[in-house]
């Protein structure tokens, strides 16, 4: 018998509530800003805070923002569903179609028990070893959470089990926890880096698009560099020191990991295949912005190859409902704040700040924007939710107090990764891996709180210095 979805009525309620008020404030509104643009202001945030109450999963809740949109006139049906057609939105469906295949033929996997047997002679080897898929995965994973999530912690629960260690009789704290949360941080660290890491840095590279600031992959790679490497080297030694597993030395990891490896079998024909395009895809992204082709090409190229070889199966394609709910809610929360600037919201902000900060430094403009940015996390349950709601904003009232725009914009982009480092509900890897009952909540937001000013440190203030030195401004 066939039952309806379950749907959390009383959830709309706070969504519908906002909306209606800053709707029914029109009579009160800045004079600066069109009437239609404080209505698609209303609408935007309405689906924002329903984003985040999510009565219905997301990709329901933009559905509906874009429905009512048009149904009110704001915005053309035809240029609404130019949205739809934005290569960054497809850009982030053919990476979750390349990570696919890293699941499908076990490459990943693989990729993981090989580093495991390399450096996993002592826990704190294990947990460098373990950040290491995640670095040598992430760009072309901008799913942070399968790739933590589907790669790399079912790795870490083997092993901590391996050394006896499971939350459900106490003794998360041998291996497990130490590994789950250096795992957490890997991901943040590399999530960082890479632009195609993580879908909320293609949200915020969108944005900035259609604030005519333009991000290179190349670009954001190498700005992230110094910071990631600091953070890499440091970040894991760290929480080593802050949270020490009680099992220190790991000797039987690498024949564990060569037990693995022989249930796997030879590098199989598909594994090879899925290395070469991944490899391929890497290189050609590296080098996109010298030849002037986009990135979001380089991405169907590599999803093309995969198809072609028979990686990847059409099925596979038109089973990623990831991919799919992404390209939904992604095209129609870019296509509203795209349109807040179109419709004179974003200008008006940007202007007004602009003229209330007038003589001050646009360094010290762009701390306090980092800084309400980074803290303003703790209110929000989705990054991408976060980078959509105020990442244009923030971006606009940066560029007209006179920071650099690429500078800017890829400052902001990192926060859009580090401010991962605050709750056990910040991002999707970190309700996956605090879900795994290894880390205790109180643990894991005193010792995020100490690490995110580490992150803003290292990747704001020495990443605004090497910034300068390559030339960002």
């Amino acid at each position: 018998m066939e039952h309806l979805e379950k749907i959390k009525y009383q959830k709309f309620i706070w969504p519908i509530a906002i909306a209606l008020i800053i709707w029914l404030c029109t009579p009160f509104k800045p004079a600066g800003i069109p009437v239609a643009g404080w209505h698609m202001l209303a609408i935007f945030v309405g689906t924002i805070v329903g984003c985040i109450t999510q009565p219905m999963p997301i990709g329901a809740v933009a559905l509906f923002g874009f429905t009512i949109t048009v149904t009110l006139g704001l915005v053309d049906m035809d240029d609404a569903a130019m949205g739809f057609g934005n290569s960054t939105v497809w850009m982030i469906a053919m990476a979750y179609f390349l990570s696919r295949g890293f699941i499908k033929t076990r490459f990943g996997r693989r990729v993981a028990l090989l580093f495991v047997r390399l450096f996993g002679k002592k826990s704190l080897g294990l947990a460098y070893s373990l950040i290491a898929v995640d670095l040598v995965t992430a760009p072309a994973t901008p799913s942070n959470t399968a790739r933590s999530g589907g790669i790399v912690y079912p790795i870490i629960d083997s092993l901590a089990h391996t050394y006896g260690s499971d939350p459900r009789d106490g003794t998360a704290r041998k291996m497990g926890a130490f590994l789950v949360f250096e795992e957490f941080h890997g991901d943040i660290i590399t999530s960082g880096l890479f632009m195609t890491a993580m879908a909320p840095n293609l949200v915020a590279v969108a944005l900035a698009k259609a604030l005519h600031v333009n991000i290179p992959w190349m670009t954001w790679f190498i700005a992230g560099l110094v910071p990631a490497i600091i953070s890499l080297i440091c970040v894991p030694w760290i929480i080593y020191k802050m949270y020490p597993p009680e099992i220190k030395e790991t000797p039987n990891a690498k024949e564990w990991a060569d037990s693995e490896l022989d249930k796997m079998g030879k590098f199989s024909l598909p594994e090879k295949m899925m290395a070469g395009v991944f490899v391929f895809a890497l290189i050609m992204w590296m080098i996109s912005s010298f030849i002037g082709m986009e990135a979001s090409l380089v991405a169907f190229m590599a999803v093309s190859l995969l198809l072609l070889t028979g990686v990847l199966s059409i099925q596979d394609i038109l089973k990623e409902t990831g991919a799919w709910n992404t390209l939904l809610w992604f095209s129609v929360l870019i296509f509203m704040a795209t349109e807040l600037n179109t419709l004179g919201v974003i200008p008006w902000l940007s202007l007004t700040i602009k003229n209330a900060v007038a003589g001050v430094s646009w360094i010290w403009v762009l701390l306090i924007l980092v800084l309400v940015y980074f803290y303003s996390h703790y209110l929000f349950a989705s990054g991408t939710a976060h980078v959509t709601a105020m990442y244009s904003a923030l971006l606009g009232v940066a560029i007209s107090s006179g920071a650099p725009a690429v500078m800017a914009a890829i400052t902001l982009g990192f926060v859009g990764a580090i401010f991962n480092s605050t709750t056990h509900f910040a991002s999707g890897p970190a309700t996956v891996l605090f879900g795994s009952g290894y880390v205790k909540q109180s643990d894991w937001w005193r010792m995020n709180f100490i690490l995110g000013l580490f992150y803003l440190v290292v990747w704001i203030g020495i990443g605004a210095l090497w910034m300068k030195v390559i030339g960002l401004w």
